[in-house]
């Protein structure tokens, strides 16, 4: 039977998205197949589901998704009465439910619906599907005993209709009273009751919000500027130093489009991060010249600047009741929600008590959330020498958002500042350390020389290496100053792992350092090695690589099935090539009896099982295969690719084994993404650094 969750409120803002956000988010960590229902919906397009289909990837037809609009519901329970209404909505619901293992339901809004007592039509309505009820308490403004009776009465009420209560969430209170609204309900209630600060962010209007609210024009500004939130509104008319006295970090500054003087004041100390605005609107339908526009644009690149028809006050009055919503245009509010939710939420309990059906299948989706939850279950310190690059700054906000490590960004302060500025980004308590500056240059040189001196390097020499941010955050991690280092989105990789070799150095155990590629398909996720870094290991190095595969592939939830390939399976083929493969595979079980292990094995015998069945009948590996590993760096760089270009795979990697600390690489044209969940991968393997074994849970 398909699990359902249906999750609702008890009055309009309560600011409920952001826990319909966190559960679809461990809704589809657990199964592949979740569908979303609303059951009753105003007009217009459902901005909500339009995010989770975007961030979530879902494949459901958006007419599948609401069961009816309020108008038609009206006139059902007019005519033919509250049964009737339920009973249309429960067929709507099962034809929707027999398509997915789990079904997230989006109750009732509360908002001008016309319908009497709505908070029992929505327990009803659980009912009816089968569903657990994740009640939403809205605490803004309130007390922190109006707050704990609230959501006590709201349990009362949804218990006392029936309803099989997951847990209460509190939602939107003082920050001040958080602590103690969360202890005093952990007693009164026997449900779980999460309880979620009020974050100014999720209500802020981004400037694309604004400009659309306004119908202003864009003088200034690029997508990024625009996807900034309005943190606050601070008026101008007054000289240029009492202005810059009052502005705030992300504030909007509303000026009068002819006062050029604190156009370009404000964009001047935005530069200079000091503070960070998030845009400029200019009222009076007046706009400076072009050569002010010019000089705004070179002071502060991609900062938005808005001009609008009226005058200041009307302006204040219609942005004092503008709030943002988060949308699919709006995904930095979606992290900064996800954030929120992992930070307050106990999300191994709840999804305990979802108890979402699970299976084997592994969806990329699926093994991404996992990265991430390992990685923020106990955190660790990555070093990220690239700090002036967009790509890095922007995978450092969606990082610190989600609370997944903290972070150090190597490269002028300043100029990390000020690119992030200008990209309207918060790195939040992200620690800046400029190499050539830092007070760790002189210990740095002396350790480095020490190390090297059989190669001749001498302090002097080593005091101007140790600038290169590569070496810099090797020595870091070295040092323990950090746990572990990822670069190469602007480096080459042997600019990036070249400093490891010199410094950190192979693990006793390990002869070489190799890589792996996590390849998620649609199913399953398999490890592909090595790819990226040695050419042409002999039978001893590739027997290496096979155990240091298998043992990353365990580390990451991946049991170890091992296939050792080569153009031909079995003893059908002889040659230097599958002799190499052959011999690797006989040390391999010599070394380690306990692994499974084929080869050599050709690639379709490897991962499909009716060609197995046919060339290694009784195989324990073949055609189930989950770590392959490839005769050469040509095989499987190309491998690789192909499989990742042409069946759509998600290639996460390189990922460094054989390190005595991680270190990562990058592809120099690594997205974001990419950039998020190889730093992942970074601080889960820095959490299991102390373990320097290879070990591998016998089968």
């Amino acid at each position: 039977m398909t699990r359902c969750v249906y999750l609702t409120g008890i009055d309009r803002g309560d600011g409920r998205q952001v826990v319909e956000l966190g559960v679809m988010e461990l809704l589809t960590r657990q199964v592949d197949r979740v569908g979303v229902f609303r059951p009753l919906v105003h007009d217009g397009p459902d901005r909500l589901f339009e995010l989770l289909r975007a961030r979530y990837r879902l494949s459901q037809d958006p007419a599948t998704v609401i069961g009816m609009d309020y108008r038609e519901a009206s006139a059902i329970q007019a005519e033919r009465g509250t049964d009737e209404l339920v009973s249309t909505l429960v067929d709507r619901f099962h034809q929707l439910a027999r398509d997915y293992d789990v079904v997230l339901v989006l109750g009732t809004d509360y908002a001008a619906t016309q319908l009497p007592d709505e908070l029992a039509l929505n327990a009803r309505l659980a009912n009816e599907f089968g569903a657990s009820v994740l009640p939403v308490v809205g605490g803004r403004g309130q007390n922190a005993e109006s707050v704990r009776a609230e959501v006590r009465n709201a349990y009362r009420a949804y218990h006392g209709l029936g309803c099989d209560v997951l847990a209460m969430v509190a939602n939107r209170v003082s920050r001040e009273d958080r602590d103690e609204i969360a202890e005093r309900l952990a007693s009164r209630l026997p449900v779980p009751c999460y309880v979620l600060p009020d974050e100014p962010a999720l209500s802020a209007p981004t400037i694309a919000q604004i400009a659309q609210a306004l119908d202003a024009r864009v003088l200034l500004g690029d997508d990024s500027g625009l996807a900034r939130d309005a943190l606050g509104f601070v008026f101008g008319g007054a000289m240029l130093p009492n202005l810059l006295a009052a502005l705030t970090p992300g504030c909007v500054v509303i000026t009068p489009g002819d006062r050029a003087d604190l156009v370009v004041g404000a964009l001047a100390a935005h530069s200079a991060g000091t503070p960070p605005i998030a845009g400029m609107l200019l009222t009076l339908d007046e706009v400076p010249g072009q050569e002010i526009l010019t000089l705004a644009a070179r002071l502060a690149p991609g900062t938005p600047v808005l001009a609008v028809r009226g005058n200041s006050f009307p302006t204040a009055e219609r942005l004092f009741s503008l709030e943002g919503r988060m949308t699919a245009a709006t995904p930095r509010k979606a992290e900064t929600a996800l954030g929120l939710f992992e930070r307050h939420v106990d999300t191994a309990e709840l999804a305990g008590r979802i108890s979402a059906p699970s299976g084997d299948r592994v969806t990329p989706m699926m093994f991404e959330h996992t990265l991430l939850e390992r990685a923020r279950s106990d955190r660790r310190r990555v070093v990220l020498p690239e700090g002036t690059e967009e790509r890095v700054l922007h995978a450092a906000e969606v990082l610190m958002r989600r609370g997944v490590c903290d972070l150090t960004l190597l490269g002028p302060a300043d100029q990390i500042r000020k690119k992030a500025a200008d990209l309207g980004i918060d790195l939040g308590d992200s620690q800046l350390i400029d190499p050539a500056t830092s007070e760790l240059r002189d210990a740095f040189a002396e350790k480095y020389a020490a190390l090297r001196a059989h190669k001749g390097v001498t302090v002097e020499l080593a005091y101007d290496v140790v600038t290169d941010v590569n070496y810099f955050g090797t020595l870091m991690v070295e040092e323990g100053l950090a746990d572990g280092m990822v670069s190469g989105s602007v480096h080459s990789t042997a600019a990036t792992i070249r400093p490891a070799f010199e410094i950190i150095k192979t693990r006793p155990e390990a002869a070489i350092v190799s890589s792996v590629f996590f390849m998620c398909l649609a199913d399953k996720v398999l490890v592909y090695g090595d790819c990226a870094v040695n050419p042409d290991p002999d039978a001893e190095q590739l027997a290496d690589i096979a155990v240091q595969s298998a043992g990353t592939a365990a580390r990451f939830g991946v049991e170890p099935r091992i296939a050792m390939l080569s153009y031909s399976t079995g003893t059908s083929g002889t040659g230097a090539d599958v002799d190499k493969v052959r011999a690797a595979t006989e040390l391999v079980r010599a070394r380690r009896p306990d692994l499974r292990i084929e080869g050599p094995i050709q690639y379709d015998a490897a991962v499909e099982p009716t060609v197995a069945a046919t060339k290694l009948p009784g195989s324990e590996v073949a055609g189930q295969a989950t770590v392959l590993i490839f005769p050469d760096l040509n095989t499987g760089n190309n491998t690789y690719k192909a499989v990742q270009r042409s069946a759509g795979a998600i290639a996460v990697g390189p990922v460094l084994q054989g390190l005595n600390k991680p270190v990562n690489d990058l592809s120099r044209g690594a997205l974001v993404p990419d950039i998020v969940t190889t730093v992942a991968i970074t601080a889960i393997q820095a959490q299991t650094s102390a373990d320097r074994t290879e070990s591998v849970p016998a089968p």
